[in-house]
């Protein structure tokens, strides 16, 4: 049987600074600035009181994202791994000209794919996704909502969170700053 999917709240709309809460209230997520010299440096960090609520939860508890100069894209590292990946890779596009969609390969080697409208996200496991559920959505809140998104991880994203949370806020770092 497939876990419950779970459901996080974005408090804060800072892109560089905001925290991620479960139904309960438990945080999940922050992000947070770590540097600034000499370039920014953001930090997404799953709580391991969060993270033990949920035993199928496999993966890093933090990951970096080393911006370039002014701003541009940069690299993302995983927990204390040596290893970098370039931030233009991390959400390629397709060659298909016109799609909104971005892509990511996990530190598995398996493959997902984040199709992107003006207020929602939603990541597919493989590069297509018909007649498949989201394994995470992401929504914009309605203005009157206290909080501002949400997402939902269902079945295989809970083993992925942090994963899946860093390639959304690395989506969400390159729409708001406008890579391309």
């Amino acid at each position: 049987m497939a876990p419950a999917p779970i459901v996080l709240y974005q408090y804060g709309d800072n892109m560089f600074s905001h925290r991620w809460l479960d139904d309960a209230n438990n945080v999940a997520f922050t992000i947070s600035e770590a540097s600034h010299n000499p370039t920014l440096v953001i930090k997404l960090h799953r709580e391991a009181k969060w993270a033990g609520l949920h035993p199928t939860m496999l993966g890093p508890e933090k990951s970096w994202y080393y911006l370039g100069p002014g701003n541009k894209a940069g690299y993302v590292c995983y927990g204390n791994n040596q290893t970098n990946h370039n931030m233009s890779e991390k959400f390629r596009k397709k060659k298909r000209e016109g799609s909104s969609s971005r892509y990511f390969t996990s530190q598995a080697g398996k493959e997902y794919k984040w199709k992107i409208t003006e207020t929602k996200m939603e990541c597919f496991e493989g590069w297509t996704h018909l007649a498949s559920t989201p394994i995470a959505s992401y929504e914009i809140s309605h203005h009157e909502a206290e909080y501002h998104g949400k997402v939902t991880l269902r079945g295989n994203a809970i083993a992925l969170a942090t994963e899946i949370m860093t390639s959304l806020v690395l989506n969400r770092m390159a729409a708001d700053l406008g890579w391309d």
